[in-house]
């Protein structure tokens, strides 16, 4: 349905039923992770909670795990929270490390840390979408 929702339609497949039960499953999501956030803070502001700076992070976690797959910005989150613990002591340099961190990945991982893993090792936890195989390519042609 992702690449081609025609040939998803081909199929049988209720598309747009499909992409509103994506939709409420991943806002729910959304809402049960907010919901845990604002519980667990002290007091509640719209800029405590709702600042640039959560934006800046979860862009920080994409980049570094790597977007276009489900298990990087899982990577990502470890990753960030272990730069998090260990930088932590640095103060007003946590964050220059962490921009310089972002901006090295952005540059020699334009993939993320999981899409240099698969490149390599061809390794998936959720093995969604489709792949070609080169013995089916070759087994096509007449």
């Amino acid at each position: 349905m992702r690449d081609d929702e025609t040939a998803a339609r081909s199929i049988g497949v209720n598309v747009s039923t499909a992409k509103r039960l994506v939709y409420l499953a991943s806002a729910a999501g959304c809402g049960a992770t907010g919901g845990l956030l604002v519980v667990s803070s002290l007091n509640v502001q719209p800029d405590a909670i709702f600042s640039v700076q959560w934006s800046a992070y979860m862009i920080f976690i994409v980049i570094i795990g790597g977007i276009g797959y489900i298990e990087g910005p899982i990577l990502g989150a470890i990753v960030f929270f272990t730069l998090q613990q260990v930088f932590s002591d640095y103060g007003v340099w946590y964050l220059v490390l962490l921009g310089a961190i972002a901006i090295g990945a952005a540059i020699w991982l334009p993939r993320g840390l999981w899409g240099a893993l698969v490149s390599r090792r061809n390794v998936r936890l959720f093995p969604v979408g489709y792949t070609v195989s080169r013995l089916h390519r070759e087994s096509a042609t007449p």
